[in-house]
């Protein structure tokens, strides 16, 4: 009997598919990292702090570039995985190039903004000595020119997403982070100008737009007949492109904020405090972000024909991500005190602890809250999580300054975690009223996270190293079982039993 080929929902949507990318992103955002360990003591030394300054503004620029695209990158993942689950393959290019030309005239506005607003910004608003203002000043104008390459690089990369091409973007993202950290350092040996150095970080942008185009027209012939522009594509793209971007600025100032004010009501040494295990802790989002970097696409694609699939999908991957962070979170909330002092020292352990177990409690929460989140957005109501964060972060402010007040840097942390706790269950919430087939894996995750919790919550109750020990050990001893015979389905035991690692099972269990 002839195999019949798999639909365009099943096809996107395969178990090994899904697991396969999520490794690819884990690689693709880590090992960019080990690269900027190596070489960041090199540029500090060889430009000097100064000009070091600069040049990692340069590169928060370059990152942060995409808040000009007004969402459209993510955008386009979202209704091309949407056609592409509903079998409309034909309107992908007319869409794509739509996007893509509103993208490259947003990338020019941005260009132009960067470089108009550059001399002002460069003489008055930053330290910059007088000296080093020229060559910074030129920096930023070619810092303003890489703006529509990186932001028509999104969007290309977003039509890979949509076909779950993470292989292939990972592929390129790796060799194109690590020259983001690496270039600079072929210049040092011929000049300590920041205008070479950053013209370097430029051409990189050029040549990842080229691969990636090459790379979009090898997947989709169809946009190599004709550059198409059609108006009535653009509004649902700018209708959803532009509630993304909400949540895409509102976000950061709901993570960053925090700091700011303990430096403003504080002291500039409580930032250390509080920003030292706060960068720790938050290292584990990278796990449910590389996850829903691939399940947004994934959850477009499924929304749209097979919602039985997009629960099951939805519910894997809040089970996973228990499964996985959970024994990681309750070692760092038991053995936060002993592993800080070993770290940093006493006196800054005594100071930090309590603000890491509050805080990895609520990267704990934060991290399930992703997959509601890409579940909305994947479904095309991006407009529910900007509303979400818009309505949060009045409260947040007015809650951040009083636990201060009264609390100091723990202060800080209890609101973090308190608006994570909101935020995860008004999203779940939220999910369920798009999905209700997802309503059994939300009692589940209920269940499950309530008990997560009281165990967190109940590890820092012992104080001496012994009964620490004796705690954590006896909770991930009962974890193991549970977690292996009443969490995991029997074809999901069976596949690990095989040799497979448990990241690697099939997500809709097949």
């Amino acid at each position: 009997m002839i195999p019949q080929p798999l639909n365009p929902v099943t096809e996107l949507t395969r178990g090994h598919l899904l697991a396969r990318n999520a490794v690819w992103n884990l690689i693709g955002n880590g090992a960019p990292m080990g690269v900027a360990v190596f070489s960041i003591p090199i540029l500090i030394s060889g430009l000097g702090k100064e000009r070091f300054g600069v040049l990692a503004l340069a590169w928060a620029l370059i990152g942060y570039a995409g808040l000009f695209d007004l969402g459209l990158g993510r955008a386009l993942t979202q209704l091309v995985a949407k056609k592409l689950g509903a079998g409309e393959d034909q309107e992908v290019p007319t869409l794509v190039w739509t996007s893509l030309l509103l993208m490259l005239l947003l990338g020019l506005v941005g260009a132009a903004v960067v470089m108009l607003a550059s001399p002002p910004f460069v003489r008055h608003v930053l330290n910059v000595p007088a000296a080093l203002q020229p060559e910074t000043l030129g920096a930023f104008y070619l810092l303003g020119l890489s703006i529509p390459l990186v932001i028509t690089t999104a969007g290309l990369r977003g039509l890979l997403e949509a076909y779950q091409r993470f292989g292939i973007i990972n592929a390129l993202r790796i060799p194109l982070g690590v020259y983001t950290f690496a270039s600079p350092l072929l210049v040092l040996p011929f000049s300590r100008n920041l205008i070479p150095v950053v013209a370097v970080l430029v051409l990189g942008r050029l040549i990842g737009l080229i691969a990636h185009l090459w790379l979009c027209l090898r997947v989709t012939p169809g946009l190599r007949q004709t550059v198409i522009w059609k108006r009535a594509a653009a509004g649902p793209l700018l209708r959803s492109g532009g509630w993304m971007t909400v949540s895409n600025t509102v976000s950061p100032l709901l993570v960053t904020l925090d700091r700011f004010l303990i430096g403003a009501l504080v002291s500039m040494t409580a930032v250390a405090y509080y920003a030292t295990p706060y960068e720790v802790v938050t290292k584990f989002l990278f796990v449910p972000g590389a996850l829903m970097g691939v399940m947004f696409p994934a959850f477009s694609t499924s929304f749209v024909q097979d919602r039985a699939r997009a629960a099951v999908l939805y519910g894997r991957c809040v089970k996973y991500l228990v499964l996985i962070l959970f024994p990681a979170i309750l070692v760092t909330v038991g053995l936060a005190q002993y592993g800080l002092t070993l770290w940093l020292g006493a006196d800054f352990a005594q100071h930090s602890f309590r603000v890491l177990q509050w805080l990895a409690v609520g990267v704990f929460l934060n991290s399930l809250a992703q997959v509601p989140f890409a579940l909305i957005q994947g479904c095309g109501r991006p407009d529910l999580t900007a509303k979400l964060h818009l309505i949060e972060l009045p409260f947040y402010l007015l809650g951040l300054w009083w636990l201060i007040s009264t609390h100091g840097i723990e202060g800080v942390a209890i609101a973090w975690t308190v608006r994570v706790a909101f935020d995860t269950v008004v999203l779940f919430g939220l999910a369920q009223g798009l999905l209700p087939e997802c309503l059994p894996a939300s009692r589940q995750t209920l269940l499950s996270v309530l008990i997560a919790i009281t165990v967190l919550l109940s590890a820092t109750l012992p104080t001496t190293p012994t009964a620490k020990i004796v705690f954590l050990f006896a909770v991930l001893m009962a974890f193991l079982p549970v977690g292996w015979f009443l969490a995991l389905a029997s074809e999901e035991r069976a596949l690990i039993g095989s040799g497979l690692k448990p990241f690697q099972v099939s997500l809709h269990g097949d």
